[in-house]
């Protein structure tokens, strides 16, 4: 019998004269596999989390980052008083520079001189009232601020601080006018014309404005009424600035009123003025707006393309 008999199915017929060996008989090596990747497995032993589980994560850890920044930055405020780099020299020639990209050196210096002179009548009269005042620190592009523990001891002493700063200003930017008609230069006449609109501005009968100090005193239901205002001003001249006091009023005037509608007997009589002094806030707020309005309009410079 052929030994072909006895080879396995999956081998060809071997030729007679073939060399039988046991190699023969064996089965062909099966072909390399690629190894599979394994699956994607938390390394805590869970299961992989959905993306939306995800990036869930991802907001709560940016949450919290800004809420730490914001602490911090709120700390950083509180002590711009007391850091010597933001003293009201140093702050003044950081905010001329600032002015100064837009109106050039000259007329930036005058403009702080002006804000300086406006928050010193803040300065005075808190010391008048018996309270520690901070100078004046200027905030490029946003004005300059005082820093006091309070604002008087109830809503009269709070309109009068509120008030020194536009009557002082007001007398500032006046001081323009002799010296625009004495050299002819229109350059004071237009630096007059900017401390006035700086002071008329602040007398908007909203917190934390000048005019809203005022109205602590006078009518405080007149928040609403300026903020009002601002906001329209927010949305038809929309500008940081503006959004910026438009923010803050809405905030303020929130906390005032409730304070006052629901506070203790100490919150309510705070915003107790007799009637004579209620009538005399009221005329120095509406003089100074009748004569800063006299004001603008006397010292306004027309300009043209020439000018330009």
């Amino acid at each position: 019998m052929s030994d072909q008999r006895d080879t396995p199915l999956w081998l060809p017929p071997r030729p007679a004269d073939a060399d039988t060996s046991a190699d023969d008989f064996r089965a062909p090596p099966e072909p390399e596999r690629s190894p599979e990747p394994e699956p994607a497995h938390d390394p805590f032993g869970g299961e992989p989390k959905p993306w939306y589980k995800r990036a869930g994560g991802g907001v709560a850890a940016l949450v919290i980052v800004i809420v730490k920044f914001a602490a911090k930055l709120k700390a950083l405020l509180l002590l711009l008083p007391k850091l010597k780099i933001l003293t009201t020299s140093g702050s003044m020639l950081v905010s001329v520079g600032a002015y100064s990209l837009i109106w050039g050196w000259k007329f930036a210096l005058g403009f702080v001189v002006l804000l300086f002179v406006h928050e010193m009548g803040h300065v005075i009269q808190l010391r008048r009232e018996g309270i520690k005042a901070s100078a004046p620190v200027f905030i490029p592009f946003l004005g300059a601020a005082v820093w006091a523990k309070s604002l008087g001891d109830n809503a009269l002493a709070e309109a009068r601080v509120g008030l020194a700063g536009p009557v002082l200003g007001s007398i500032g930017a006046a001081a323009c006018i002799p010296i625009a008609d004495a050299t002819g230069n229109d350059f004071w006449r237009a630096l007059a014309f900017t401390g006035f609109f700086l002071n008329l501005f602040n007398l908007l009968p909203v917190v934390p404005l000048d005019g809203g100090r005022a109205m602590a005193a006078m009518a405080p239901w007149m928040w609403f009424a300026g903020l009002l205002a601002v906001l329209v001003l927010a949305f038809t001249y929309p500008n940081p600035i503006i959004l910026l006091i438009a923010l803050l009023a809405a905030m303020e005037t929130w906390r005032r009123w409730r304070s006052r509608r629901e506070g203790d007997h100490a919150a309510r009589a705070y915003y107790r003025v007799a009637p004579l002094h209620r009538a005399l806030v009221a005329a120095v707020y509406l003089g100074l707006i009748a004569l800063l309005v006299v004001g603008m309009d006397a010292t306004h410079v027309a300009r043209t393309f020439a000018d330009a």
